[in-house]
């Protein structure tokens, strides 16, 4: 795994680059979450051949935190994962994303359509979540800025467990990172534009996987079911339970391993590869 930054429009972001090749996969994570979120899924898939680039957004991980929300959006996050595909010398990727990342990947297909070789979209957020978000955000916003010196000291103490192990990772990287920017992200994300327009997404003719998860409240499964009626190319995969992917995730890598070599151009055979 090869770690570093990158700077796209002025912005510091971090990322994880897992294997090598032409066929390369960009993943994406979800809200105030970080890059690590798929460092496993990211390992397999350099064992079968792929070129992974895990990516820290703006405001998230270790990646730039500006407390400014006019610098965070789903338009401003699309750009960079283009900006940061020019950056490594990349024509067309994979694009895939969880939750928010689901949303940043559909941005990117609209934007440049051209770039993007096929899509995974894990619980994506669109019309039938948002009254699920809409009850949480307030009191998210107040735990980050009346909770601010709490949430500061939680957040110091969480910092000084070492990182390593995966499940408890996922856990506290909600609340390692220092609470000042991440209202601002949440502004900025959760009160503009969630993702594209729906005339915008029945336009996107890449081909998709789209992954729902039941019982899941904050990702509702309609939402996977109307972007599978809406995408021209898309097919729909139901998992057990929201976490199936990160605890139990065999099936559902086999179906993206599946999906990736459909996205393949002509002459490219996945090779496994010993890292």
């Amino acid at each position: 795994m090869n770690t570093g930054t990158v700077t796209v429009d002025g912005h510091r972001l971090a990322y994880d680059e897992f294997g090598s090749g032409d066929a390369v996969v960009v993943l994406l994570h979800g809200l105030l979450m970080r890059r690590s979120l798929h460092a496993p899924l990211a390992a397999e898939l350099a064992r079968r051949g792929y070129r992974v680039i895990c990516l820290d957004m703006l405001g998230h991980g270790d990646s730039d935190r500006p407390a400014d929300r006019r610098v965070h959006s789903i338009e401003l996050y699309g750009r960079h994962v283009i900006g940061v595909l020019d950056a490594f010398g990349v024509d067309r990727a994979v694009i895939g994303g969880t939750s928010l990342g689901a949303n940043i990947a559909l941005e990117v297909a609209v934007r440049a359509p051209e770039r993007v070789r096929g899509l995974i979209l894990d619980m994506p957020v669109l019309e039938d979540s948002q009254t699920f978000w809409a009850l949480v955000i307030a009191p998210l916003l107040g735990v980050f800025t009346v909770g601010r010196p709490v949430m500061r000291a939680v957040a110091a103490a969480a910092r000084r467990v070492p990182r390593g192990a995966y499940h408890v990772d996922l856990i506290l990287d909600f609340i390692r990172p220092d609470p000042v920017p991440s209202p601002h992200v949440l502004l900025g994300l959760v009160y503009g534009r969630k993702a594209p327009t729906a005339p915008d997404r029945r336009a996107i003719t890449a081909p998709a996987l789209v992954i729902a998860h039941r019982r899941d409240f904050s990702h509702h499964i309609g939402d996977a079911y109307d972007l599978v009626e809406e995408l021209p190319n898309a097919r729909l995969i139901k998992a057990k339970s929201i976490v199936e992917l990160r605890a139990t995730p065999e099936r559902l890598t086999e179906e993206i391993v599946r999906f990736l070599a459909e996205c393949r151009e002509p002459g490219e055979p996945a090779q496994l590869r010993s890292i």
